[in-house]
């Protein structure tokens, strides 16, 4: 998928998306912020991209898809359309002016996402409902980043970091979300 075709998904995405709890509500609250963060990496990658700078636009893509895929799967958010999925065919190859700095920030986001990762753990009684969506949000991110290490090995350094991007992004959503304990490294967090 060519980078415009993400981000073009995304804010279509966002035009069909709704919160689901009733304004004012403190589930309410919560879906204002996760949409905002969707909304605030789509108008980010335009930035990029309009600046010459690809790479981080890709990245704020995914990212933001993270927070809106969480968004729908926590039901604060509602998609009165078809969400689309970014992941629908491989990234678009970028040109050899960028094989070098695209292959240090995908290899930092791959170190970025396993160190998130760590600096975690399940903010909820092992008991409850929001212990078990915490372990389906774990297994979500570590399949992303399984996934984004098997492209990286494999010289598919767009779609590495597209899985990193979007894994990191659900993650921190859920962090936001209350979902989640930091135990270290704060600043890589958005709260």
């Amino acid at each position: 998928m060519r980078i415009i075709e993400c981000q073009q998904l995304l804010a279509s995405g966002l035009a069909a998306t709704r919160s689901a709890p009733e304004e004012g509500s403190i589930l309410g609250e919560l879906a204002r912020k996760v949409y905002g963060m969707a909304a605030a990496y789509e108008s980010d990658g335009l930035t990029f991209c309009a600046s010459g700078d690809p790479i981080n636009g890709h990245a704020a893509f995914f990212y933001g898809f993270g927070w809106l895929h969480f968004g729908y799967t926590f039901g604060v958010l509602t998609s009165c359309g078809e969400a689309g999925c970014p992941f629908s065919g491989a990234a678009e190859i970028l040109s050899a002016e960028y094989r070098e700095r695209l292959r240090e920030k995908t290899t930092r986001y791959c170190r970025l996402l396993d160190l998130a990762r760590s600096s975690v753990t399940r903010g909820a009684d092992p008991a409850t409902t929001a212990s078990a969506f915490s372990d389906r949000i774990l297994c979500i991110v570590g399949s992303y980043a399984h996934q984004g290490k098997t492209f990286l090995d494999a010289g598919k350094d767009e779609d590495a970091l597209a899985c990193f991007s979007y894994g990191h992004g659900w993650l921190d959503a859920a962090v936001t979300s209350g979902l989640f304990c930091i135990v270290s490294e704060r600043d890589i967090f958005t709260v």
